[in-house]
């Protein structure tokens, strides 16, 4: 399977996970958020598969974060008792993993790319998979201590997050 096979694949397997996750919950907010990063992950899909038709596919660059940001305000400012189950914080964190390990695979795979527009697209892949990496770190921190994140206007912040690390 060449690279662009694999990671489409990766993409796809995100993408349905989330939307799983999404499926799993009650919880209006948390379901926006899962599939406003099911949709991302379709959005890396495309980017590329157009890099493997040789396109000059660019992935847009996003403002996950600061919708995410606005839902959690929203679900502060509504919340009254969230109840998780064990199981699902723990899909949070393989949501976790997954994303280290794309960030991780796309940061690989530019450093080997010797066409410069891949290696700048796979960086950028790289840091829309970081960005989604914060994002799910923040849902698992949600799951597992509802009550104080949402308590504390502080936690579901993204303002510390800095783009570019790559």
């Amino acid at each position: 399977m060449d690279i662009f096979e694999f990671a489409m694949e990766k993409e796809k397997y995100a993408e349905h996970f989330y939307r799983e996750l999404a499926d799993r919950t009650d919880n209006t907010g948390l379901k926006n958020i899962l599939n406003m990063l099911a949709g991302e992950e379709v959005k890396h899909y495309e980017t590329v598969k157009a890099m493997q038709n040789q396109a000059s596919g660019k992935p847009a660059a996003t403002d996950v974060l600061k919708h995410a940001e606005k839902t959690f305000a929203k679900m502060r400012d509504g919340a009254k008792h969230f109840d998780f189950d064990i199981s699902e914080a723990d899909l949070y964190r393989k949501a976790c993993e997954i994303e280290k390990k794309s960030r991780d695979f796309y940061l690989q795979k530019a450093g080997e790319a010797k066409d410069s527009n891949h290696r700048t697209i796979l960086k950028q892949l790289a840091e829309e998979e970081n960005k989604h990496l914060v994002l799910v770190q923040r849902l698992c921190d949600f799951v597992a201590r509802p009550e104080t994140f949402l308590e504390n206007a502080e936690m579901y912040h993204f303002d510390d997050y800095v783009e570019g690390e790559f």
